[in-house]
This record gives structure tokens, sequence and C-alpha cells, in this order.
């Protein structure tokens, strides 16, 4: 049985000040997102996880840096990078970016995977990757993985991981450390945690 722990990122000044981020802003974490993945790597420190599987942005490396520093194997995969929201990225969140956005929501609930934003990623190019990714998961040999990741990515690889129509990808929560935890059989996948953020409690703050 292989268990799986997949976070996403802790919080960075953008996603504080509401600007959209996506793949093509590499920002660092902010103090708070440091507090985040210090408990969240205080609260699991004692796992022997035998390898860290992270996006190419440094907001991931930096919340599980715990782990990295502490000499587990780690990997960068592209594959799980945060979906391109093209022109919007780096951008301040405006009244029209937000119809964009919630135009192209409802595109993808109603299963128009090829909609996207002007230069940017669709809900069926991003879950391709996703796909990719997870049939390279299954087939690891470690028993005990930590995954570090985005918001919308992983939205769009839970559907994957759970067998789901990229329609319910807005069901799954994502806050920031948010942890997914799941088994796998060789088969099938099983949730045993969604977004849980008890690891937080010990920050004083929140």
């Amino acid at each position: 049985m292989k268990s799986i722990y997949i976070i996403r990122h802790g919080e960075t000044d953008l996603n504080r000040n509401g600007i959209v981020q996506g793949s093509g802003v590499d920002t660092h974490l902010n103090e708070l997102g440091r507090q985040q993945a210090q408990a969240f790597y205080q609260r699991y420190a004692d796992l022997p996880f035998e390898v860290v599987l992270t996006s190419a942005l440094r907001r991931t490396h930096q919340s599980v840096q715990g782990f990295i520093d502490s000499g587990v194997p780690w990997e960068q995969w592209p594959e799980i990078n945060e979906i391109s929201w093209g022109i919007h990225e780096g951008q301040q969140n405006t009244p029209q970016m937000h119809e964009e956005y919630t135009t192209l929501v409802r595109h993808w609930k109603s299963e128009n995977y090829d909609a996207k934003i002007d230069g940017g990623e669709s809900a069926q190019e991003l879950a391709i990757r996703m796909q990719r990714f997870v049939d390279h998961l299954k087939s690891r040999p470690e028993n005990l993985v930590l995954v570090c990741s985005h918001g919308r990515a992983m939205r769009c690889l839970m559907c994957v991981l759970k067998g789901k129509p990229l329609y319910q990808m807005d069901h799954f929560k994502h806050a920031n450390t948010g942890l997914y935890k799941l088994s796998y059989d060789g088969e099938s996948f099983h949730f045993e945690l969604e977004n849980d953020l008890s690891h937080l409690e010990s920050i004083p703050s929140l």
C-alpha cells in the first residue's frame, strides 16, 4: 500500500493581495507562508517520507524545505505546476478579469474543457499533464510520498486521482498547506483527509 500526502504551497504576498500567479509567476512564500510550512513540517517531520515531489516553482520548494533539508530525496515535476492563466498572470484582480475567470469556469462546468484565458492553458491541457504525473506516481517504488503543488492544479489532480469529470474540479478545496492524504492499493486511490488544516492550529495568529 502506497501512502501519498499532497499539499498546496504556503501563502505568498500575491495570494494575500489578490494578484494572479499561475505557472508564469515564480514567487516566494511570505512570512505567514513560511510559518505554515514550518507548522506542517513540525507535524509530519517524524514520518519517514522516501521522496518529496514538487512543482518546478519555488513556492512549492519552500513549502517543503524542512523535509528537503532533512535529507529526503527531492524531485521537481513541471507536470504539477500551476495552470497558466495567460495574460492574467501577475495582474491585480479586476472586475473585468473576474468576469473572464467566471466565464471560463462556466465553460469548464459545461464540459467545454478546451476553453482558456488568452495566452493561457485549458482544463484539458492541465488534465493531460496531471494524468502523466499520476501515471508516474503509480509506478514509483516508494511507499511514502510527499507532493507539493498548487490550487487549480490540485483541483484538477484530485479529479484525475478520483476518476471524476473535470467539471467537478471546484468541489475540491485548497487552502494554503491544506493536506490531502490518500493511499494507493495498486488499483485505486482512497482518500483519508481532504484539505486538512489541523497542523495550522500551532500558529498563534490563525
